[in-house]
């Protein structure tokens, strides 16, 4: 457990330190921050602060040494970085923080949290690689994140290939939206049977696409009636 838990006043000042004029702008957001860490201490290895500090803080960290709004801004981090590590090894799942696309705070900026996890995998190198014979569960366990930040439509349009119809599409999102804690829980805990030399079960969250076709196939859905080809 961790000793010093961030509680909402810890995660205000650290929004707010975020913002300070030491770090020029270039520091990110608390929800970037926040997906990047959830892949960084899922990963296949290691990824010491030195790495993932200066990405999150940007430029302006160097050049803040010795300054107190670093040293705070440090420690914050490194007490979100424990908080993540401890709620997901206790399969706790972690519930993501989000920000509003506009003021009606209708709708959330999923696609930049799972940009962020996206990057923060690629600091322990190659998952796919690193991954071997389970590269296959892995790809379909990330398909979510890249369904949520573009990724997998763009690819699938650039190939030509026919995508999900506007009402399908949106039905995907929201229901990988919903499950997105699960989703992350599930990653992390592919990668801790891998550490620990165990069998990579085949579950996963919750998805749309993975759910049994309806037509009695006894196929995923995403293969059968809801691939591309089929949809309108």
């Amino acid at each position: 457990m961790n000793p010093t838990p961030l509680n909402d006043a810890d995660l205000d000042r650290l929004e707010e330190l975020l913002e300070a004029d030491i770090f020029n702008g270039d520091a990110m957001r608390l929800d970037e921050i926040q997906a990047i860490l959830c892949a960084v201490v899922s990963g296949p290895v290691s990824v010491p602060p030195t790495v993932w500090l200066p990405e999150v803080l940007g430029e302006g960290m160097a050049s803040a040494e010795g300054d107190p709004i670093l040293g705070e801004a440090v420690e914050l981090l490194m007490r979100l970085n424990n908080d993540i590590a401890a709620a997901l090894l206790a399969d706790e799942t972690v519930s993501p923080v989000l920000y509003p696309l506009d003021e009606k705070c209708e709708d959330y900026d999923y696609a930049a949290w799972a940009d962020s996890y996206v990057f923060g995998a690629g600091m322990a190198g190659d998952w796919y690689e690193l991954a071997g014979k389970h590269a296959d569960d892995l790809s379909e366990l990330l398909e979510p994140m890249f369904l949520l930040n573009g990724m997998l439509k763009e690819d699938v349009e650039k190939s030509g290939e026919r995508w999900f119809a506007p009402a399908e599409e949106a039905r995907l999102v929201a229901d990988i939206q919903e499950n997105l804690p699960v989703i992350v829980q599930t990653l992390y805990n592919f990668w801790r049977n891998k550490r620990a030399g165990g069998t990579v079960k085949r579950e996963e969250p919750k998805s749309g696409r993975n759910d049994p076709c309806p037509c009695g196939s006894g196929r995923k859905y995403k293969q059968c009636c809801g691939s591309p080809e089929k949809l309108n």
